[in-house]
């Protein structure tokens, strides 16, 4: 069956077309029937006169807001439909699925219903054309990536979501049984990322789910998201790193604005800044001494790191200062980042890793990885981490191993920024968090 778009009825005209799509609004006057008729191609009015069809009036009459129909008719100049003046006349009308009435939640009202609802009766907030285009921009985001990838030479890899041990820390492991024994569902791609790098594959990269059992209700927080993940080899340092994430992510949203950014603003009320490079670069003792001169002071439980709140003070204070979106947070103490993060020769105190803001929001972190194994075996003990578990991850290194380093983000994180939404569950096809285990 040939996929008509409402957009281009106008094309048409005189000929008789079927459509699919959901009933949007029905009126049933005294003489006339008319069915707005939504499709992810737009919205049409068909209009039908009871007389000249009773049976087929009959029908329409029985029709609820949001039954899945498939219509035909003759498609007919209207200079008084403001839907594009041009309109069906109704010649035959199946309906799929009759929907209930009345709707659970009311997705296409002046005031949305609040979050949780919408989340709970997630297939029908989806309906609404925002969504469609927060999931076209979501696509549009990761074909850019993947082109800018694959014309540097990178390749795809899906690496294991069940693991005997570890990516990151303890603190946020999924457990499950496994057989005779137990694993856990991964929390990054870490570890295999990096063997990729001990294997010859250069330059990795890989858009995949990863798990963190983390009890927090955070707007930026959430048990499983889509993860995205970059690594490659043969670095001088960490320099090398920002130098291409930041014109990666520079063709990704230029790719966003050329495609998106019209509709953007007018649904969300977002502007698409394509970034000016390079971006802002700072160290953490440099961040600090910014931030003190401005009244914050880290809490106790963040020495040497910056909270959510000192994080968009920051960012504030570069966009005040320098003009820039973005800045790269740089040279962690070894008190914050895990022990596969390199350190200074001269500075060992200091890891060669770096935070990318956006906004005033953690975007990405990323650092050049440590991989000489006698050096991560210490680096290990030093924090505390069993090297029996890990033993399979430090075998990686004692064969050959380039130096290399990467970075990873969870993408709803992103769209979350660049879209202009308050939550990463709005972004998010499906949310899932300590209680939602549901759609």
């Amino acid at each position: 069956m040939r996929y008509i778009s409402i957009h281009r009825l106008n094309d048409y005209v005189g000929q008789i077309i079927t459509l699919n799509g959901w009933v949007h609004t029905l009126r049933d006057q005294k003489q006339m029937q008319f069915i707005i008729l939504r499709n992810p191609t737009g919205m049409v009015q068909a209009s039908l006169e009871k007389q000249r069809n009773p049976a087929l009036a009959e029908v329409v009459s029985t029709l609820t807001r949001e039954s899945a129909v498939r219509l035909t008719g003759h498609v007919a100049q209207n200079p008084d439909v403001r839907l594009g003046g041009v309109e069906i006349q109704l010649a035959e009308l199946h309906i799929e699925n009759r929907a209930k009435s009345p709707l659970p939640i009311e997705p296409f009202g002046k005031d949305l219903p609040g979050l949780e609802p919408r989340l709970d009766w997630r297939h029908l907030d989806l309906r609404r054309p925002e969504n469609r285009l927060l999931f076209q921009v979501q696509t549009t985001v990761e074909s850019a990536m993947r082109d800018f990838w694959q014309r540097e030479g990178f390749i795809e890899i899906h690496t294991p979501k069940i693991m005997g041990s570890a990516s990151e820390s303890g603190a946020e492991l999924f457990e499950l049984p496994y057989f005779e024994t137990i694993a856990y569902l991964a929390q990054s791609p870490q570890f295999y990322k990096q063997m990729a790098m001990a294997a010859g594959l250069e330059r990795v990269f890989e858009i995949g789910p990863v798990f963190r059992a983390n009890p927090s209700f955070t707007s930026r927080h959430d048990t499983e998201f889509t993860s995205v993940d970059v690594e490659f080899s043969w670095i001088e340092s960490h320099v090398d790193l920002m130098d291409f994430e930041e014109q990666w992510l520079r063709h990704t949203i230029f790719a966003v604005r050329q495609a998106h950014g019209e509709a953007i603003a007018e649904h969300f009320g977002s502007e698409v800044t394509v970034p000016d490079l390079p971006f802002p670069r700072i160290t953490m003792e440099e961040a600090l001494v910014r931030l003190r001169e401005r009244g914050y002071t880290p809490p106790p439980q963040k020495q040497g790191d910056l909270c959510p709140h000192g994080e968009r003070l920051l960012g504030e204070n570069i966009l005040d200062d320098l003009g820039h979106e973005f800045v790269f947070l740089v040279d962690y103490p070894v008190s914050v980042r895990p022990f596969y993060h390199m350190r200074y020769p001269d500075n060992p105190t200091v890891t060669k890793s770096f935070d990318l803001l956006w906004k005033g929001l953690e975007l990405t972190t990323g650092a050049q990885r440590e991989h000489r194994p006698d050096v991560l075996a210490v680096q290990a003990k030093e924090k505390g981490v069993r090297l029996k578990p890990i033993q399979y991850y430090l075998d990686f290194f004692k064969y050959g191993c380039p130096p290399h380093g990467g970075f990873g983000f969870g993408l709803t994180r992103m769209l979350m920024i660049l879209l202009g939404f308050k939550n990463v569950r709005e972004v998010t096809y499906l949310y899932r968090g300590p209680r939602r285990l549901y759609p």
